[in-house]
């Protein structure tokens, strides 16, 4: 079976990864078409074939983000086109992001099936966001999503038909576990005596960041790393760091794979108090390393809860975030329950094999 997916601006590059090495280990004949990745290099299995099809001028621009976008706003129409070409000779389309819903909507490849993954935050229906989403839905075949609530969520909101759906989990990013070299502990970071909590990620809006640092003023005997390139400005989060008793460390920029491993290991917790989410690539890479985690009771985080791989908070409650914190701060036993939950989960319902038979299974059903 010839597959190919189609991330056309390289937003979720471990993700289109993994599952291309998954699909290519469960018999697939896989062809990724996507960008050059701008911010660094992305690890790959071997395998399966990558494309670097979309924004050629805007990957050679070393400018700034801006004028990458713009470039890209350009360079949209003819990379969609061309993938249309590539497509007639894929059994199965298989996009993972659509930049520009109301446009691609009409630029789908005529392949039949066609599928969708999504992966981001649902929109409000009526926004004009969330009718171009509609709109690009029903156009597929099939709609991949990661949990539950999310499926629940398009069929209700977005008219979704229930049988197009199909629930397949994000899997847990465990080739990170396993890279060829790994880079040294930054060193904004080292010597570190205490136990350490980290908040990893792009920094943005609705990741609760605020909620973190108002609860962490409240703990003693702690550091707290945030971790990650920002998407807002920063100061009012430094101003809060300032009133904390213990120490806040920042280190405002975008990670490297290589640079991951270290920041998961020496994490005593991983913490994503998110005030609205579906799920993320974060709390997948943690569970890889099988880190003890807290979430916020948010989208589909309490479908991960549910293995015991993580303690929930209500979401948006700096209060009830600092107190599950200081116990899990004192208790190690409990840590350690969290994390071997957390490997277990890793191993079992989110390993990457399980989810390449799974959804190379629901390509077949369509083909059939």
């Amino acid at each position: 079976m010839r597959v190919q997916l189609v991330d056309p601006a390289a937003y979720t590059p471990p993700y289109d990864h993994a599952l291309a090495a998954a699909l290519t280990r469960a018999g697939a004949e896989v062809e990724l078409i996507t960008t050059r990745f701008a911010h660094g290099q992305v690890t790959r299995e071997p395998g399966y074939a990558v494309r670097e099809l979309f924004y050629p001028g805007a990957a050679a621009v070393s400018g700034s983000e801006r004028s990458r976008r713009v470039i890209r706003a350009f360079e949209h129409l003819p990379g969609m086109l061309a993938q249309r070409r590539l497509a007639r000779r894929a059994d199965v389309v298989h996009y993972q992001w659509l930049p520009v819903p109301w446009l691609d909507a009409a630029l789908l490849a005529p392949v039949r099936p066609r599928l969708f993954t999504f992966h981001p935050r649902l929109p409000e229906r009526r926004s004009r966001r969330g009718r171009a989403l509609a709109r690009l839905l029903r156009r597929m075949d099939a709609v991949v999503v990661h949990t539950e609530h999310g499926a629940e969520r398009l069929a209700a909101d977005f008219g979704v038909p229930p049988e197009r759906l199909a629930v397949i989990p994000h899997g847990a990013l465990d080739h990170l576990t396993r890279l060829p070299e790994e880079m040294p502990l930054p060193a904004e970071l080292r010597d570190a005596e205490g136990p350490v909590i980290l908040a990893f990620g792009l920094i943005r809006p609705y990741k609760g960041t605020e909620v973190l640092l108002e609860a962490f003023r409240r703990l003693q005997g702690a550091e707290l790393w945030i971790v990650g390139r920002p998407m807002l400005p920063t100061e009012p989060l430094h101003e809060l760091a300032r009133g904390a008793p213990g120490r806040v460390r920042f280190l405002e920029r975008y990670v490297e794979d290589a640079e991951i491993p270290p920041l998961m290991r020496r994490a005593d917790l991983v913490v994503l108090p998110y005030l609205e989410i579906e799920q993320s690539g974060v709390l997948y890479t943690a569970l890889a390393f099988g880190r003890p985690l807290v979430l916020s009771d948010a989208g589909g985080f309490p479908e991960l809860a549910s293995h015991g791989a993580a303690r929930l908070v209500q979401v948006g409650d700096a209060e009830a975030l600092a107190q599950a914190l200081s116990e899990l701060l004192a208790d190690p036993a409990e840590r350690e329950r969290l994390a071997r939950a957390a490997r277990e989960a890793a191993m079992g319902p989110y390993s990457w094999d399980l989810i390449g038979r799974r959804t190379l299974a629901l390509y077949e059903r369509l083909l059939g």
